[in-house]
């Protein structure tokens, strides 16, 4: 049987220095926990600099944090989940019914996180933003790409300076030729892609503003951003696109959107009226 990363932790302890071992504790208290985290986070909640967290991940034989962290979600997943919830990972095991209650569970508890990180005065600047601008970009990569089409699309039937753009080079040559009166909005849930990272240094040379929808406000991509919105659902390497994590962004999109709309309600009547009217066609 291959050793887990915690029996790695255990067994290279006492070879760690006084820091790595803040580390190790943090890592070893909170098992479950830890493969959801950046290394960031875990730095600040280990009370370490984050190449503390490098030189630990290496020191126990990985190339770096995300293949530890790696190493983390295969070390968790194979944890007996806590009985009487129904949660957790869907085990082979499971009835239907079981799977079908832990998905449900997850999903809801994807929203409710993110309700708990609702920040009202973010949320109205985020709207301010979107609604002073000449024009709105969404973009993301992967994933993260589909989301920013969904935003698109729901903004756009109550106004038409919403469009989104896919492809991470055209991404790039879309914010060379925006102005500082326009926005760019970016979904990534890591928020530390090397193309969301191109892309939003471009902008900031071109005074363009930026909104980025992630995980992680401590993320280069957070740093970079004018404004960082945080979603809940914790994703970990093993999950990634996962739907729970999809549900988060898209609530705090209906958010977005409910209070982008509260600034001219009846213009995005309007305007949705004659979107309406103008698809009545298109149905049989």
């Amino acid at each position: 049987m291959n050793e887990s990363v915690f029996d790695t932790i255990s067994a290279a302890y006492y070879e760690l220095t006084a820091a790595e071992k803040k580390t190790a504790d943090f890592i070893m208290a909170n098992r479950g926990r830890c493969q959801y985290l950046s290394i960031a986070e875990l730095a600040e909640y280990s009370g370490v600099a984050e190449a503390t967290v490098s030189r630990f991940c290496r020191r126990l034989g990985y190339k770096g944090f995300n293949a530890f962290r790696l190493a983390l979600a295969n070390a968790a997943f194979s944890l007996t989940p806590e009985t009487g919830l129904l949660s957790g990972p869907v085990e082979r095991t499971d009835s239907f019914e079981q799977m079908c209650q832990k998905l449900y569970t997850a999903d809801q508890a994807a929203m409710y996180q993110t309700l708990e990180m609702l920040d009202s005065d973010r949320i109205r600047q985020a709207a301010d933003m979107l609604f002073a601008a000449r024009r709105v970009v969404c973009m993301g990569q992967g994933g993260s790409m589909l989301l920013a089409q969904d935003a698109a699309h729901l903004f756009s039937t109550v106004s038409g300076k919403f469009s989104a753009v896919a492809d991470s080079h055209i991404q790039v040559m879309t914010a060379v030729n925006m102005t500082s009166d326009d926005v760019i909005l970016f979904f990534s849930f890591s928020g530390a892609t090397k193309d969301l990272i191109d892309t939003m240094q471009t902008a900031r040379e071109r005074g363009v503003r930026t909104l980025l929808i992630t995980r992680f406000l401590k993320s280069p991509g957070a740093l970079l951003a004018d404004l960082a919105l945080p979603c809940g659902a914790n994703e970990s390497p093993l999950q990634l696109g996962s739907v729970p994590a999809k549900i988060a962004q898209l609530f705090l999109v209906d958010v977005l959107f409910s209070e982008y709309c509260r600034r001219d309600p009846d213009s995005c009547l309007q305007s949705r009226e004659r979107l309406a009217g103008a698809l009545e066609a298109k149905h049989l």
